[in-house]
This record gives structure tokens, C-alpha cells and sequence, in this order.
């Protein structure tokens, strides 16, 4: 089923369930028909409205990162919060996928992971507490582990667990995390001539996530993360702005 993409739905939190320090899984009363990857815009009622990756058909995972993500995480089973969506594309469903994901950019891959298409997944973080879904993700996927300061698996970033690996075996490789570490693997893949295989997931400042406002919009195509993307092929990023600098929400240039 699918909510309206203008006006939100209340869903009722049934649970949240802290996954690390920073990051905390939010769990309700709906479950989403949804392709892997897409989002919703989250309404906190009083707060603001904000795009989240689901990580299940029925939640989504929140780190905090403004006053809507701390409002969020300050919520209790019970509460109702507003979603709009699903909204944007998603991943393909490919077997022999890579998949690679920095910190809470594992949250748009586990249901990617979870249809078994993924063969191998690099899941970065910066310490081993930090490490997100490991061992849903070790039960359905050959699991490279990377982290800042070696406390678990190897050392490095998660860019670096591509070494080693014939990325030529894979059907696409598919990457969500902080912007600097997706330009590495977008630069990575053009050294190897792949650059058609990669597919990334970008977030960026939206006001309406329908496609109107225009606050998305990636320099110099004008494509909209809320309707083109959010995930985008790795040619279409690599003559654009992505890992370069966004825009907030006055429409001011930030570097990444």
C-alpha cells in the first residue's frame, strides 16, 4: 500500500530499539510495500518534516542529526508521528550485488540485503560499538567488516574493503553513507572503468519531497533527489556536485 505523497498519514510508534550510541531503529503500525532504498518524509508533529530511509517495511533508522532527528529519538512506544511515501526510486534487484555502507548508510541496504541479492557487503562505521545491524547482516550476506580504528574486522575505511575484491564479478555496487566516503568509491569505480555499476543513495536538504519546491535539485542536471533519485548511477554523478559541495536550507553552497 502506498500513503499519499502530499498529505501525511499517523503511524503509531510500537517500539525503539537502540541499535549503537548514536543510532536508534523506530518501529510502527504500518507496513509499507516498498522498493529497497526509497524513503519517506517524516512528520514530527510541533518539529519539522524530514526525509528517512526505511530500514524495514515498518520502521525507519534515525541518528541524530538536527532538531528533527533529536525530536524523533526522544519519542516513546505509543506516540504518532506523520509519514509520507514511499517516495523516489529504489535499488534494482540484482544478484551478485556488492553492497557498501558507512554508518547509518546501512539503513536503505538492509532490505536490500535481506531479498539475498547481495553477495558480499562492506559495512564501515568508525568503532566496533558503532557497527550497525552486524549480525542481521552476517546472516544473510558474506560480511566485510571495516572500522575507523580497527576495533572490529579490518582497519580502515570502508572505501578500502573494495581491495581485494574482483569488482568485475559484481552486477552493480550499491553505496549509502557519508558523502566523502561514496565519492571515494565513485572515483574508485571510474579508475576501473565500472562507473555504469555504481548506484548511489544520496541525502539532501527537501522541503517537499514531491518534486515542486526544488530544494534538491543536483548542479548542473537539475535532477531531484526526492523524484530522479534518491539513488543515483554513478555516471550521473560523476559531472555533478556530489562530493563536492549541498546546499542548505537557504540554498547556500556547503562543502561536503
Amino acid at each position: 500500500m502506498r500513503m499519499g505523497d502530499h498529505l501525511p498519514e499517523g503511524v503509531r510508534i510500537t517500539e525503539v530499539v537502540r541499535e549503537t550510541p548514536s543510532v536508534s531503529t523506530i518501529r510502527f503500525d504500518f507496513r509499507f510495500s516498498f522498493n529497497p532504498g526509497q524513503f519517506v518524509m517524516v512528520w514530527v508533529p510541533g518539529v519539522d518534516e524530514v526525509p528517512m530511509a526505511l530500514s524495514s517495511p515498518s520502521s525507519i533508522t534515525v541518528q541524530n542529526a538536527g532538531d528533527a532527528t533529536a525530536a524523533l529519538l526522544a519519542l516513546e512506544a505509543g506516540e504518532m508521528i506523520g509519514i509520507r511515501g514511499p517516495l523516489g526510486n529504489g535499488f534494482e534487484l540484482k544478484p551478485a550485488t556488492l553492497a557498501i555502507a558507512g554508518g547509518v548508510g546501512a539503513a536503505p541496504l538492509l532490505p536490500l540485503a535481506m531479498t539475498g541479492v547481495v553477495s558480499t557487503f562492506i559495512l564501515g562505521a568508525r568503532n566496533a560499538d558503532e557497527l550497525l545491524f552486524r549480525k542481521r547482516l552476517n546472516e544473510v550476506t558474506e560480511l566485510k567488516i571495516m572500522t575507523d580504528d580497527g576495533s572490529a574486522g579490518n582497519l580502515g575505511f570502508a572505501v578500502q574493503g573494495m581491495d581485494g575484491l574482483s569488482l568485475d564479478s559484481y552486477s552493480q555496487v550499491c553505496v549509502c553513507g557519508p558523502e566523502k566516503m561514496m565519492s571515494s568509491v565513485l572515483l574508485r569505480l571510474h579508475d576501473e572503468g565500472l562507473l555504469e555499476r555504481g548506484k548511489f543513495s544520496l541525502h539532501r536538504y527537501m522541503k517537499c519531497g514531491c518534486g515542486v519546491c526544488g530544494s534538491c535539485c543536483i548542479d548542473p542536471s537539475g535532477l531531484r533527489v526526492c523524484r530522479e533519485g534518491p539513488v543515483f548511477s554513478g555516471e550521473q554523478l560523476i559531472i555533478s556536485e556530489f562530493g563536492h559541495y549541498s546546499r542548505d536550507g537557504s540554498g547556500r553552497r556547503r562543502p561536503v
